[in-house]
């Protein structure tokens, strides 16, 4: 197999069973919710469950990703994905179920943190943008894939939501199987010593000259602080700008509510007036909508800029945000407006945040603390996720409106998060990672 198409491929299944296990839950939630019989806490639960998992897995994923290589840690990832689809199909009792979700959770966020890092190493700079957005596009691949097959299983019966979750695991058969062929990161190799096996992996996608260039400058940007501290501080300089962006990107993706609307568009499109079946129908379109925007953001980061994608993104987010707050305390507010700033939302998130989060996540840190940095921001991403999915539910069971005021945090959140950016985010389009790291220390 070609080398472009191989890692097209491990990026797109990495995202799609990412996006695949956060999302499968959405249509299964009415069933399943009946045949455990679960109060709205357990709901919550059901969900943040497999964020906690998350949690644990980007909080973990760096030591793995920098002792036995990005590329093997996440061949422990996919079967981790395979024992989920079965473990939750399988699922005789509600704490079986939770223990599922928990591991498919960690595969999440060992992906999440190890796969931008994978590829943003392994990508010349000029592709790196698109490149690692085909892990986005997998996301919302995956995402679509669960809404239209939790659709498709609706009617099959009193066991629909156990099939739902079953359709993962041959996709996590295909991850593993793709990344047994896939060559592992050249920067890791330099960092292990492995500099011939770094040269090899180079000119896939370099001359060997070039290749050589970058060895050198690697190695430079590697041996800088080895005189200072064995052990870098991570909040002090000249990490403490790179982190504190980092971990920015991870809070103000999760706090545009994006989790929300892919976790209980059902839920919300029920309260609005939609029948289930509809309900979930409706879900497609956002799917559809997710991935739309998501190929326009490839076509458009390394010639636009991540930057300024961001910025457009978070302001026009901000504003659907407020249209579907006041959905909630306006009176027969039509159900088109809601679906109308619902799809215009995504748009926004996709073509922007989601798409430029995992890039950037993936190249402003400097080689010697790519993954622990990476595994910082996104473990802010999965807790904040996690959180506010957990009280959503319970916000929306206990309050008048609860989701009214939801949506009323998250347009503030979003909008704050366009000032901040605003004013401290730098480019990096088109740069090598060691261009980055010296151009902003």
């Amino acid at each position: 197999m070609k080398t472009h198409i191989l890692y097209f491929w491990i990026a797109t299944l990495g995202g799609m069973l990412f996006g695949y296990d956060t999302a499968v839950i959405n249509g299964a939630m009415p069933f399943f919710t009946s045949y455990f019989n679960l109060s709205d806490a357990m709901v919550g639960w059901s969900v943040s469950s497999g964020l906690v998992g998350c949690i644990l897995g980007a909080s973990f994923a760096s030591w793995p990703a920098d002792r036995l290589g990005r590329r093997d840690s996440m061949k422990i990832a996919a079967l981790l994905f395979l024992v989920s689809a079965l473990g939750t199909g399988f699922a005789y009792n509600f704490t079986m179920f939770i223990i599922a979700r928990i591991l498919g959770g960690i595969a999440v966020g060992a992906v999440s943190v190890i796969m931008p890092i994978y590829l943003s190493e392994i990508t010349p700079a000029k592709h790196r943008g698109s490149s690692t957005i085909n892990f986005q596009l997998g996301v919302v691949v995956g995402i679509l894939a669960a809404f239209f097959v939790d659709y498709l299983l609706i009617d099959t019966g009193e066991y629909n939501w156990r099939y739902m979750f079953l359709s993962m695991a041959l996709p996590s058969l295909f991850f593993f199987t793709f990344l047994l062929q896939a060559k592992r990161s050249p920067r890791w190799l330099i960092q292990r010593g492995y500099i011939s096996e770094a040269n090899i992996a180079l000119q896939e996608y370099n001359s060997q000259e070039n290749s050589i260039k970058l060895v050198r400058e690697i190695q430079a940007s590697l041996h800088k602080q080895d005189n200072k501290q064995d052990c870098p501080s991570l909040f002090k300089k000249p990490y403490l700008r790179f982190m504190l962006i980092g971990i920015a990107v991870g809070i103000f993706s999760q706090l545009s509510g994006i989790a929300i609307v892919m976790y209980y568009a059902t839920d919300i499109f029920r309260a609005a007036g939609f029948s289930t079946n509809a309900a979930i129908g409706q879900t497609v379109i956002i799917g559809i909508t997710n991935l739309a925007f998501t190929l326009l953001a490839k076509s458009l980061i390394d010639k636009v800029g991540r930057r300024k994608l961001l910025l457009f993104g978070t302001a026009g987010m901000s504003v659907t945000l407020a249209v579907l707050a006041a959905s909630y305390f306006s009176t027969g507010f039509p159900a088109w407006v809601l679906l109308m700033a619902l799809v215009s939302f995504v748009a926004l998130f996709a073509s922007s945040m989601g798409a430029v989060s995992w890039v950037l996540l993936g190249e402003i840190f400097p080689n010697n603390i790519r993954s622990q940095g990476m595994s910082i921001g996104s473990l802010s991403n999965w807790i904040v996720n996690g959180s506010i999915s957990f009280l959503f539910p319970i916000a929306t069971g206990a309050l008048p409106n609860g989701g009214g005021y939801c949506f009323a945090f998250f347009a503030i959140t979003t909008l704050t998060g366009y000032f901040f950016f605003k004013k401290y985010l730098f480019e990096t389009t088109n740069k090598s990672l060691e261009e980055i790291e010296l151009e902003n220390s």
